[in-house]
């Protein structure tokens, strides 16, 4: 029981996995920087739900639930654009 508990708390997903998607939200974030300086609309908003995507699924905001929340609200922001986006071209 109490190993069950100690796995819960560490995650669900391996640390391999993690360290994995953790590279690829820093690569996006990154993505994500250059093409608002770079002024690339649509590409903001496809570079950015995957990190956000990344950050909602992720435990490392177990321990900032309000980190979460944000998270899917910008998920749910980038959604509503990427849907305008397409119903305006």
């Amino acid at each position: 029981m109490v190993g069950e508990i100690e796995k819960l708390d560490k995650g669900i997903i391996s640390e391999s996995w993690e360290n994995y998607l953790k590279n690829i939200a820093l690569l996006l974030g990154v993505l994500s920087v250059v093409a608002i300086i770079l002024d690339w609309y649509p590409l903001t908003m496809f570079i950015s739900l995957p990190f956000c995507l990344i950050w909602v699924y992720c435990g490392w905001l177990r321990t900032e639930p309000q980190l979460k929340w944000i998270n899917v609200i910008f998920c749910i922001l980038y959604l509503f654009g990427i849907v305008r986006y397409f119903l305006i071209i």
